[in-house]
C-alpha cells in the first residue's frame, strides 16, 4: 500500500508543477499555494476509510471489509467536482474565501484531484480499488509492486516516500528558494 507520504507528495508535485507552468508571473495569484497544500493534504482523503474501520471492527468487521471500498471510488471525487459545479453555476456572492482570495469552486475542483491521484497511486503502485463502489463489486489494480524482486518489495514504498521527498525539495529550492525562508 502506498504510504501517506506519497498521496500527499504526488498530488502537491502535481499542483506544483500545474500552477508553475499555467500560472507564471502574476497569474499566479490566481491559483495561491495555499491550493496546493489542500490538493496534497486532500491526497489523504480516501483513508479515512481505515478511521472508519477502528470504528467498524467492534461490530466485527475487517480492514479488507471497509479499506478500498466506500471512500475509493470515483463517486467521492464526483462529490466534490458537482459541488464545484455548484458553486460556479450559482456564482456565489462569497466564493472567496481568506485574506488569498481562494475560489470556493476551485477548492472542491483541487480536492477532487488530491482523491484522483490517490486512487490512481492505490491503482497502480500496490493493490485494488473497487473504482464503482457501493454499485459494483468489481475491483481493478496494476500492483506493479508484486512485478518487482521478493526482496525488494518491502522497501520500495518507503524508497519512493523518501525519493519523492528529496524531488519536490529540490524543485522547491531551484523553482521557489526555499532556503530564504531558513
Amino acid at each position: 500500500m502506498t504510504q501517506a507520504v506519497t498521496h500527499v507528495l504526488v498530488a502537491i508535485i502535481i499542483l506544483s508543477l500545474f500552477r508553475d507552468i499555467f500560472f507564471r508571473g502574476k497569474k499566479k495569484e490566481k491559483f495561491p499555494l495555499h491550493y496546493v497544500l489542500i490538493g496534497g493534504i486532500a491526497g489523504l482523503i480516501p483513508d479515512l476509510d481505515v478511521a472508519a474501520y477502528y470504528i467498524l471492527s467492534f461490530f466485527g468487521f475487517t480492514l479488507r471489509e471497509v479499506h478500498r471500498t466506500f471512500s475509493h471510488n470515483i463517486f467521492v471525487i464526483l462529490l466534490f467536482i458537482f459541488l464545484g459545479i455548484l458553486v460556479f453555476i450559482f456564482n456565489m456572492k462569497n466564493n472567496n474565501i481568506g485574506r488569498h482570495h481562494m475560489r470556493l469552486d476551485w477548492i472542491f475542483y483541487v480536492i477532487s484531484f488530491g482523491i484522483l491521484t490517490h486512487l490512481v497511486l492505490d491503482f497502480l503502485v500496490a493493490g485494488i480499488i473497487m473504482p464503482f463502489y457501493p454499485l459494483l463489486s468489481y475491483s481493478i489494480g496494476l500492483n506493479i509492486i508484486r512485478f518487482l524482486p521478493d526482496a525488494w518489495q518491502g522497501s520500495v514504498i518507503p524508497s519512493l516516500d523518501a525519493v519523492l521527498l528529496v524531488l519536490w525539495l529540490i524543485y522547491m529550492e531551484k523553482k521557489h528558494k526555499i532556503s530564504d525562508f531558513i
